[in-house]
C-alpha cells in the first residue's frame, strides 16, 4: 500500500534497485529486532549519563508501540514529532515504525508558524514534544496549535504534564498486535529546506533510507565499535543518516547524545565517551577549531570530523586535521536524497577542495544550464540528481512536483555545482532563492509573506548576505508605506508571528524602491550586491 499523495518510483526503476541489491526489503522495526538479537547487552546509546542497551532499547520499543496503539496511533496515522537529543526520540520514532504510523520530523527551533503548518498540511493526529526545552515552554506551543488543527487529537508530553499525555505512562507490559509493513511503504515524512514558502514533506521509505545507512557505513567504515557523538538536532538528515544516528544503530554501534554543540559540553563527552566520529556543520568547527586551543579534554579518541550541511570553506577545512589529529570528510546531500562524501583515503586536496562524489554506483547525476543543456566538465551548472534513494516528488504536491522534477525524474536540487573528471563535485552557490544560514536552510517566500502581513509593508524582498562565521545571514529589504517603523519592529513582528528564531531577518534594510531585472521583476542579484558593499564583506 501506497501513502496517498505520495509519488513512487517506476516499475523499472524499482524492480532495477531490487535486482541490483539497493532495496533489501527490510523496515526499522525488523531492523531494531535484528540488532537486540545480535547485539544484546552492548550499549546502543546514551546521553552520557544513562545507557540503553540494544535488548532494552527494542523492549522499551515494544512497550511504547502497546501503549501508543492503545491511545489509538494506527498504521499511517501522521505524527509531528518535535524532541531533541533525547534517548526518548528513538524510542518514540522506533515504536511508530513498529506500528507502521509515520512520523513527520519537526526541529526544536520550530515555533507556532512552521509546527501548526505540518499537522495541518500532514493531518496529523498526536504531536510529541519536551515539556520544555532550551528555556522554551513547547506546551504552551501544543495548546495553541491543538486549537487550530482539528485533526491533532493527542498531544504527548516527555516530561512533565498535568492537561496532557505523559509519554512516560504510554509504556505498557502489553503485547501490540503489528501490522504488515512492507519495505516499500513509508517509514516518514522529512522536512525540506525548500525555497518556495513552508517546508515540504518528503517521504523517504524503509527500503531507499535503510540503503542510505548500509552504503554510508562502507564509506565511513563504521562498525559495532563505532561511537558518533550527535551535537546537531538529529532530526535533520545530515546527523540522521550520513552515517548519524540511524547508520551508528544500523551497524551495532554506540550513540552519543549532546543537547549542545558548544566545546564545554561536547568535549567532556568525547573524552568519557570515547567517542570516534561526529558530525558538524562549518560555524560548529570554526567555534571547536578555537576552542581546542584552550581546552584540556582528551580528544584523542576522535577518528573523524564529518562538516556539511553548508560550503565548508578551503581555508578553514585546512585546519581540521592538524588541530584535532584526525580525518576531516565533507559531507554534501540533502533530505531529499543524494548524498556526497569525500573518502577517508583522499588526497588531502580533494577533501579540503571539494564536497565528495556520491555514493552509490546507481546514483545519475546531471550538471546544466538554464536551458537543461548538459554543461562540459569543469564547469558551473545546476546539479539535477536521480537514483535509489533520491525520491520522485513531494507528498501532496502535485503542481510544485512538476516543477522540483524533470519529465524523467531527476530532482532539480537548485544547487551550482561543478564536477571534476574524477566525479568530485565542488559547491559553487544557490540557483534556488534560498538563504543557508550555517546549515539551516531559510525559504525567501517564506519569510517575505509574513513580512507583507505587516500593515505598513508595501513589498519585501529577502536575500543572503555573506558572513565569515554562518557563511551567509538573511538581509530583509523593505519598501514601507509610511515612515513611522525602524528595523526592530519588524523583526519583533516576525517573533510574535511565531516563526523560528534563525528565520528572522538578521538585518532590515528599509529603502524607497527595488531594482529591477530587464524583465521588471526584482533584481535579488542586485540587492546581494548592495548588502555586501554595505557590510565590506
Amino acid at each position: 500500500m501506497v501513502l496517498a499523495g505520495c509519488p513512487t518510483w517506476p516499475d523499472e526503476f524499482a524492480t532495477f534497485y531490487r535486482e541490483k541489491g539497493c532495496w533489501q526489503g527490510k523496515t526499522f522495526g525488523q531492523l531494531l529486532q535484528e540488532n537486540a538479537n545480535k547485539y544484546g547487552n552492548q550499549i546502543a546509546m546514551t546521553d552520557g549519563e544513562t545507557e540503553v542497551s540494544y535488548s532494552d532499547f527494542n523492549a522499551n520499543v515494544d512497550q511504547l508501540a502497546a501503549g501508543l496503539q492503545r491511545l489509538g496511533i494506527q498504521k499511517e496515522d501522521r505524527v509531528v514529532v518535535q524532541l531533541p537529543n533525547q534517548l526518548a526520540f528513538f524510542d518514540v520514532v522506533f515504536a511508530l515504525f513498529r506500528l507502521g504510523a509515520i512520523p513527520v520530523y519537526a526541529l526544536p527551533a520550530h515555533r507556532y508558524s512552521e509546527i501548526s503548518y505540518f499537522c495541518e498540511f500532514a493531518e496529523a493526529k498526536a504531536y510529541i514534544i519536551p515539556d520544555t526545552y532550551g528555556g522554551f515552554n513547547y506546551t504552551a506551543l501544543a495548546n495553541d496549535v491543538q486549537k487550530s488543527v482539528n485533526s491533532l487529537e493527542h498531544i504527548i508530553v516527555h516530561g512533565e504534564t498535568n492537561e496532557y499525555t505523559s509519554l512516560s505512562e504510554l509504556y505498557l507490559q502489553a503485547e501490540f498486535k503489528e501490522p504488515e509493513i512492507k519495505a516499500s511503504e513509508i517509514a516518514f515524512l522529512q522536512l525540506s529546506g525548500g525555497s518556495t514558502g513552508l517546508s515540504k514533506l518528503i517521504p523517504r521509505t524503509h527500503d531507499d533510507y535503510i540503503y542510505t545507512l548500509h552504503l554510508s557505513n562502507q564509506i565511513c567504515r563504521i562498525n559495532e565499535n563505532s561511537v558518533f557523538l550527535a551535537v546537531l538536532p538529529i532530526a535533520h538528515n545530515f546527523p540522521m543518516s550520513s552515517p548519524g544516528v540511524l547508520g551508528i544503530l544500523y551497524a551495532g554501534g554506540k550513540v552519543v547524545l549532546s543537547l549542545g554543540s558548544s566545546p564545554d559540553k561536547a568535549f567532556p563527552l568525547i573524552e568519557k565517551e570515547q567517542v570516534n566520529i561526529t558530525a558538524l556543520v562549518p560555524p560548529i568547527a570554526l567555534i571547536w577549531l578555537e576552542a581546542i586551543k584552550s581546552h584540556e579534554d582528551d580528544l584523542t579518541s576522535l577518528q573523524v570530523i564529518q562538516v556539511g550541511g553548508a560550503k565548508f570553506s578551503a581555508e578553514v577545512a585546512k585546519r581540521i586535521q592538524p588541530a584535532f589529529d584526525c580525518k576531516l570528510q565533507q559531507v554534501f546531500g540533502m533530505a531529499e536524497g543524494l548524498v556526497n562524501y569525500t573518502r577517508l583515503d583522499d588526497p588531502d586536496e580533494i577533501i579540503v577542495h571539494t564536497q565528495g562524489k556520491p555514493m552509490s554506483a546507481y546514483d545519475e547525476i546531471r550538471i546544466v544550464d538554464e536551458e537543461d543543456t548538459i554543461v562540459p566538465i569543469g564547469e558551473v551548472g545546476e546539479l539535477l540528481t536521480r537514483g535509489p534513494y533520491t525520491i520522485r516528488g513531494y507528498y501532496m504536491a502535485p503542481v510544485h512536483n512538476r516543477k522540483a522534477f524533470t519529465s524523467d525524474g531527476f530532482y532539480r536540487t537548485g544547487d551550482l555545482v561543478s564536477v571534476n573528471e574524477h566525479g568530485y563535485i565542488t559547491v559553487e552557490g544557490r540557483d534556488k532563492d534560498q538563504i543557508n544560514r550555517g546549515g539551516e536552510k531559510i525559504a525567501a517566500e517564506e519569510v517575505e509573506n509574513h513580512l507583507l502581513a505587516h500593515a505598513n509593508v508595501f513589498d519585501a524582498a529577502i536575500v543572503a548576505m555573506p558572513d565569515k562565521f554562518l557563511g551567509e545571514r538573511t538581509c530583509a529589504f523593505l519598501i514601507l508605506k509610511s515612515p513611522s517603523e525602524k528595523p526592530a519592529d519588524f523583526r519583533n513582528f516576525l517573533r510574535e508571528k511565531g516563526l523560528a528564531a534563525y528565520k528572522i531577518p538578521d538585518r532590515v534594510e528599509i529603502v524607497e524602491a527595488f531594482p529591477q531585472t530587464p524583465f521588471g521583476k526584482v533584481s535579488k542579484k542586485t540587492l546581494r550586491q548592495q548588502i555586501a558593499q554595505k557590510i565590506n564583506i
